[in-house]
């Protein structure tokens, strides 16, 4: 038995080492892309406590979701962010999954390079769309008579471009539309193209559906806000995974030869060269000559078999 787990210990041990040089020589070729999308997380982060600076508290705006749900109140708000924080850290974990398990289906930094373009690309709308017009915010610390509900003049720059934790847990403003279901909607949509369990899918879109409402119980935001990210943020993912190029597909023990390691790989053939490969063409095209076969030979081409004849006597 001991012996057992250990060569199963070792098996696993050399699977997450291969995994981590595989991701680093893939992260190497693609940190621009993550380092871009990690910065404009910043930059969205930004644009929210700048909006909360010019935020004016006023009456709550009548809405369809408040008039149906009732309100959580401050002391139950944290069960939407619960649930977000579920999702938030479930498919982060399941982004890491081919570093331990066999069934590999797409490698993490590719898949990430995807889900940031698709963050990035939501959050840039949703700048525009807050910034154009700000309603007065519906959460408890957004309303009248709260001290959170504006922010007093920055003294120092410092106070501007430091956003956590305040300008994250307290921010006002950024309204249409929500960044919480930005994030839920792109990950349980890209865990519906390349996860595996039909199960969690279905599991996952209804908790979607849920925490749907528990932002607008909540207060967070009103359901306009919703609504909008329900359809801007599946037509951005829609179209933006039509633009890139498909992730290579893992269960193709040969895929390795297409990982966009670089220009050229080691051996100086052209990711052209690796799809003629692996469709099971070697050669130059055009250096192609019609085959035949004599006595069980095969031959060039027509020629050498009439000078073989000749040779022969015949």
């Amino acid at each position: 038995m001991t012996l057992y787990i250990g060569r199963e210990s070792s098996k696993l041990w050399k699977r997450i080492c291969a995994e981590v040089v595989t991701e680093i020589n893939l992260l190497a070729a693609n940190w621009k892309y993550l380092l871009a999308g990690l910065v404009f997380q910043y930059i969205h982060g930004l644009a929210a406590r700048g909006v909360h600076y010019i935020h004016r508290p006023g009456p709550t705006l009548q809405d369809a979701g408040f008039f149906l749900l009732p309100e959580l109140g401050q002391d139950r708000a944290y069960i939407s962010e619960t649930l977000f924080t579920f999702i938030f850290l479930s498919f982060v974990l399941w982004s890491f999954h081919p570093f331990i398990f066999k069934g590999k289906k797409f490698y993490t930094v590719l898949l990430w390079c995807r889900v940031l373009a698709f963050l990035s690309a939501s959050q840039f709308l949703r700048i525009i769309t807050f910034y154009s017009t700000q309603l007065p915010g519906p959460n408890y610390h957004c309303r009248e008579g709260s001290k959170l509900a504006r922010l007093p003049p920055p003294e120092s720059v410092l106070e501007v471009f430091l956003i956590i934790p305040h300008g994250v847990l307290y921010g006002c403003g950024d309204l249409i539309f929500s960044s919480h279901m930005i994030f839920s909607l792109v990950f349980v949509r890209t865990y519906q193209k390349y996860g595996t369990q039909r199960f969690i899918k279905q599991l996952a879109w209804l908790l979607v559906v849920i925490q749907s409402f528990l932002i607008v119980a909540s207060r967070k935001h009103y359901t306009v806000d919703v609504v909008v990210a329900w359809y801007t943020v599946n037509l951005v993912v829609f179209f933006i995974d039509k633009k890139l190029a498909e992730l290579p597909d893992r269960t193709n023990g040969a895929a390795s030869l297409l990982l966009p390691l670089s220009t050229k790989d080691k051996d100086g053939k052209t990711k052209e060269e690796n799809h003629k490969l692996l469709n099971g063409i070697v050669g130059d095209p055009a250096d192609r000559r019609q085959r035949t076969q004599v006595n069980g030979k095969t031959l060039d081409d027509v020629n050498t078999v009439h000078a073989d004849a000749t040779m022969n006597g015949a």
